[in-house]
């Protein structure tokens, strides 16, 4: 895996993207003012000319209601990682009374050295069996990171290795904070087609009133802001999936750790539970559920065949998520054959 070249790219198209976005949020602003424009024209005349300031009132509440969405989502990180773990159901690692946490505690702990970071607080989802992890925190000083009980009884050390680089890459590279500002910009963006539809709502009586064009117009316009806002923030979310994919080889120097914790979640088959897919949890996660052709220009992750495919330049076959749990070794790099996912397995 060419792991510098593919960090590089990573971080070129994560710039490329916020730019994009910070030009849909200025056309946004600017439709919104069209809109309102119009909607003075149309009510008071245009003879009247505007009033003193109207547009740089409409320009401000715009961005107000974008930045406040960002305020309410990120406010959810409030007390640091550890607190919103707990939120999530984590408890922090008890390596005194198990084995499987104990080596939870050393990995992450050894990973950190090789990363030159402040080891974040190790810590478990005990009631979820399907393989998964998640990081959370502003940085490293407030940071966690959370695995599931299904990783720590069915990975390798060496892949649950892979699992907690690529959580380690998100908190050193400030994947969490960047996602969460999306995300809650993305909210304010909401907002905005909200703002339209209480415009638009008809009175006790049933009837509407002056503002309903207005209404539905800005309903329109922030359903669209909210679309693309929602597709380029899933887009970064993919980006920085395949940084810390590649950060993960780098700092274990195997990429069987990575690639083969991703093979065993393609075995196992299960999504992430219910209380893990929200919008503002998902973009966390190891992996999520994979959606259709379509959804998935909006899901946080890229497909994992393409993940998977990235880390060993071709295809590899799915493991059972028991497989090699003792005795699992690393395979040279020349060994190892490309092959379908999906194939059985010998």
């Amino acid at each position: 895996m060419r792991f510098f070249q593919f960090q590089r790219d990573a971080r070129g198209q994560t710039r490329r993207l916020l730019v994009w976005f910070a030009l849909m949020v200025a056309l946004l602003v600017l439709a919104v003012n069209a809109v309102l424009a119009l909607a003075w024209w149309l009510t008071v005349g245009g003879g009247l000319g505007y009033p003193r300031h109207f547009f740089a009132v409409n320009t401000g509440l715009t961005l107000l209601f974008v930045l406040g969405g960002w305020w309410v989502e990120t406010s959810q990180l409030a007390g640091g990682g550890v607190r919103l773990a707990e939120r999530l159901g984590a408890r922090a690692a008890r390596p005194s009374g198990s084995g499987d946490e104990q080596r939870l505690v050393h990995v992450v702990h050894e990973l950190a050295i090789a990363a030159g970071m402040r080891p974040p607080q190790p810590m478990v989802l005990a009631r979820e069996a399907a393989i998964n992890a998640f990081a959370t925190g502003w940085d490293a000083e407030d940071a966690a990171v959370a695995v599931t009980q299904g990783a720590l009884e069915h990975l390798t050390r060496e892949e649950l290795q892979g699992v907690v680089a690529h959580e380690l890459s998100h908190i050193r590279e400030g994947d969490t904070r960047l996602n969460m500002r999306l995300a809650g910009m993305v909210f304010g963006l909401e907002m905005i087609h909200r703002l339209g539809q209480s415009l638009a709502a008809p009175n006790e009586r049933g009837q509407r009133h002056v503002g309903f064009l207005l209404g539905l117009a800005l309903m329109g316009v922030g359903w669209l802001g909210w679309l693309a806002g929602h597709a380029l923030q899933a887009a970064v979310s993919r980006q920085r999936e395949f940084l810390a994919d590649a950060r993960a080889v780098q700092w274990t120097r195997n990429r069987d750790g990575m690639g083969r914790a991703l093979r065993k979640v393609v075995g196992q088959g299960t999504a992430a539970p219910d209380r893990l897919q929200q919008p503002t949890v998902q973009h966390m996660l190891l992996v999520s559920g994979e959606s259709g052709r379509v959804a998935r220009w909006f899901d946080a992750h890229p497909p994992l065949a393409q993940r998977i495919e990235r880390i060993y330049g071709g295809r590899m076959p799915a493991l059972r998520p028991s497989d090699g749990r003792e005795s699992a070794t690393p395979q040279p790099f020349a060994d190892t054959q490309p092959l379908a996912l999906g194939q059985p397995l010998s």
